[in-house]
Order: structure tokens, then sequence, then C-alpha cells
């Protein structure tokens, strides 16, 4: 393998007929207090990522898109309108529903320096996909010793939408966030989708990006910075949405939303919570987080991923090792219930996080309430 991968430095200019070509053989006869710096108007998360494709593919003829539906369907949540026409079908390729076989192209094509960008109509087809993430991906820079760069972005939705069942349902963030070899990014609101989608097409690595079909059509502020082509997050640094000095409370994607909503009801009652947006999950700022927790003495982490081995179990283990000595009370973490998710919509309420729940945590963190412990 090696030997053909030393060829791509002389391939950058490489046809993407070579692509389909590989795909034809698969097809048969998808604040309370933000700082957005001077928002001057609004946006959508969708308008956010399709914008950041447009530009990015615009500046950089290595950049494609794959999956399916992406092209004359302009994406199953339209995140890809317009690029068909823009780019043409040999830069936006709908794929056959062959997850294994799309992600492994594109997991090539990388190889040769291309720069996919592979789209999953929902992160839980990822797992006809995962041993192409996992073991062609995310391992080759090491295995190879550095002389391999994957420069691939897989995208789509995450996490729970609303009445699809549990295989529908799944958040992936504490699947990916453990291999190493992997980026993985949870964006929030339009600025951390345009900008964190912009880093994640120009990183030499693997990235996985998960978004949030709740939050698509969601409209938020973002600034004339964050509307600049060259703008870009980066990647590993956790934001700050709101400050506060009584709790710290850890959350992503569309929970960012459902913490900065308990953390104004909490503002009612005197509790001032820090809320970080994490942006980012592999690597995970863990700077940001135990700078907060000294501040404040306390934790509520927020995930609607399922709780063991998840995301807020990986923050807590690391403000044990790092600040335990400033906490005040036991660390408080939300999730969502152990169990597959129900169909049933009653009972999908209860398994994924509410604000309510967050807001009890806080204050049992805050000792405002009788803890569960205590009331048994």
């Amino acid at each position: 393998m090696l030997g053909v991968i030393k060829q791509k430095a002389g391939s950058t200019a490489l046809n993407s007929s070579i692509i389909r070509q590989s795909l034809q053989r698969f097809r048969p006869s998808v604040s309370s207090v933000r700082s957005y710096a001077a928002a001057a108007k609004q946006m959508t998360v969708r308008d956010a990522l399709n914008s950041a494709l447009v530009e990015e593919m615009s500046a950089d003829p290595k950049v494609f898109l794959m999956g399916e539906e992406v092209g004359e369907y302009q994406g199953a949540y339209k995140i890809s309108k317009g690029l068909l026409e823009k780019f043409g079908p040999d830069r936006v390729l709908d794929t056959p529903i062959t997850e294994a076989g799309f992600a492994g192209i594109g997991v090539g094509a990388a190889y040769y320096g291309l720069k996919p960008v592979v789209e999953f109509m929902t992160f839980n087809f990822s797992m006809q996909a995962i041993d192409h993430i996992i073991n062609s991906a995310a391992k080759s820079n090491y295995m190879s010793a550095g002389q391999i760069n994957v420069p691939i972005v897989f995208r789509g939705p995450n996490g729970a939408a609303a009445g699809v069942g549990a295989q529908h349902s799944q958040c992936y963030a504490a699947w990916f966030g453990s291999c190493p070899g992997l980026k993985v990014l949870t964006p929030y609101s339009s600025e951390d989708a345009r900008g964190l989608l912009k880093a994640a097409i120009r990183d030499p690595d693997p990235v996985v990006f998960l978004e949030n079909e709740m939050l698509y059509g969601e409209s938020f502020p973002i600034s004339e910075e964050a509307l600049d082509s060259n703008f870009t997050l980066p990647i590993g640094k956790a934001k700050i949405e709101r400050e506060g000095k009584h709790v710290t409370i850890t959350a992503f994607s569309k929970m960012v939303g459902y913490a900065l909503q308990a953390a104004e009801i909490l503002s009612k009652e005197g509790i001032s919570a820090e809320v970080i947006n994490l942006r980012s999950i592999r690597p995970l700022d863990r700077a940001t987080i135990n700078a907060s927790v000294r501040k404040t003495n306390r934790l509520v982490t927020v995930e609607e991923g399922l709780p063991q081995h998840g995301v807020g179990a990986e923050i807590c283990m690391s403000v044990v090792e790092e600040s335990f000595a400033y906490l005040d009370a036991p660390i408080e973490r939300i999730a969502g219930a152990d169990v597959p998710m129900p169909y049933a919509a009653t009972l999908e309420r209860i398994a994924v996080p509410q604000v309510e729940d967050i807001v009890r945590a806080a204050k049992r963190a805050c000792y405002r309430a009788v803890s569960l412990a205590a009331a048994a």
C-alpha cells in the first residue's frame, strides 16, 4: 500500500473520474450571554454548513462531497443545496446506499491527497462504515509513521431527533471520541457550524463532524468576522457561552441550548451558572473546563448520549485528576437514560435530558435542593 501512497505527491490534480469509476461498480442498473462579536445578522445552522461547503470547495479544487442524495436531491436535510449545480457531478457525487463502499472510496481518495467530505444521512448509518473510519482513516497516520495523512471529513446528523426509534437516535460523540487518530467536533450555533466545518475540511487528519438534525433550522446571530471566507475556529478549544461564578455546566451540540435555558432559570433564583460549549470532544479542552471548575467549585455535565463511558464521565475524571481539591460538592452528571431510545413520545422525552433536569442538578450542586440520596 505504501508504494501506491507515495505516488500521491504527484497526483494532487487527480481527476474525480477515478472516484466516479469506483462508485460505478457499486451503482445499481443523501444569554443569555453569547460572545458573538458585533452580530449583524441571523443565519440558520443549515445555511452556515452550506456556505462553509461552498467556500471550501470554491477555494480548493481537491475538496469534494459524496454521499446518499447529496446531489440531485440536494441532501436529505438540504445542506448541499445548490452544490451540484455550482460544482458539477465530478465534485458532488451521489452514491448508492452502501456506506461501507463510499466511506472506503473516500478514505482511498484522501490517501491520494484529495479532501473528501463524506455525508452520512444519519450517523447511525456510520456503523456500516466504522471499519473504514476507525481502521483505515484513524490509524493510517500512526501506522505509517507519519507518511500518510488522511484529510477526510465524515459529517451528518447525530443524536436523538424525534420519533425515529432506537436505531436512529444514537449519539456517537463518546463512540468516536474514544478513538486515537480521530478529531471529533460537535457544533451548536451557526458560528460553530461555519468555523468548525471549514477547520475540519482544512485539517490534515480525519474529522468526525457530528451535527444535530433538530438544530438545522435554528437561527443564531452571526458576526461579520464569522462570515469572512477565511474564518475558522480552532479545533480542541471550547467556548464559554455564559460566564458565571457558582456552578459550571458543560454541554455540546443541542444540549448547549438547554444549558443556557437552565442558566437563565437559575439566575432568577440567585445561582450564577457558567455554561461551556465544548465544541470539540476529541481533543477535549480540559484546560477551559478545569479553569472554570476552579472558579465555580461545582460541575454539572450534560449530554444526550448514554451515561456509561460517556463524554460526561471523561470530563468528571479530568476534573477529579486535576481539580479535585477545588470541588465544594459532588459532580452532577446528566445524560440520556441507559436504555435504547423508546419510540413512544412520552417515553422518549423521559429518556433524553430536559432543561428541568439541568436546573435540578445545578441546585443539588449548590445545595439548594435535597439530594436524591437524602430523599431515598
